[in-house]
């Protein structure tokens, strides 16, 4: 069981890392009719993988590895986590952009969204992508024991 949620845990990360870039290559373009829909559905596709991730990653330290008494001693692990939790936090913001074009896209009209938005939304998607890279990092050195 421990090698098939390590495998879970993974695909959600993937899955979680591909949404993120995608997010970023349509955020950076012109924002068509087209684009706004395929942002939505990479935005459902994020939080579902975050949501498994989550789910996965729990249920791997009470259940399939070392014990939560290990992972909650590990500052790595703290570390990793809280960024985790708080990214998470921080991507309501884009979701809840991306779900008010709703009424427009079902009109066949490009939502409407201003340049500060904008601006803040593209903050977070890149704030996500630093996330991740704090996230691997932590991910390593707990793989190796290190920063306990």
């Amino acid at each position: 069981m421990s090698t098939l949620f390590a495998f879970l845990h993974h695909l959600c990360a993937f899955t979680l890392v591909s949404a993120v870039a995608i997010e970023f290559a349509l955020i950076r373009s012109e924002l068509t009719l087209s684009s706004a829909r395929r942002l939505q559905v990479t935005d459902l596709v994020l939080g579902i993988a975050a949501g498994a991730l989550l789910l996965v990653g729990l249920l791997r330290v009470f259940l399939f590895e070392k014990g939560p008494d290990y992972y909650w001693h590990s500052h790595a692990f703290l570390t990793k986590f809280s960024v985790f939790i708080i990214v998470t936090l921080v991507s309501i913001i884009p979701t809840l952009e991306f779900l008010s074009w709703g009424a427009a896209l079902d009109a066949g009209q490009v939502p409407a969204i201003s340049a500060k938005k904008l601006k803040l939304v593209t903050a977070v998607i890149h704030g996500e992508l630093l996330a991740i890279v704090i996230i691997v990092l932590c991910a390593a050195i707990m793989a190796r024991g290190g920063w306990v």
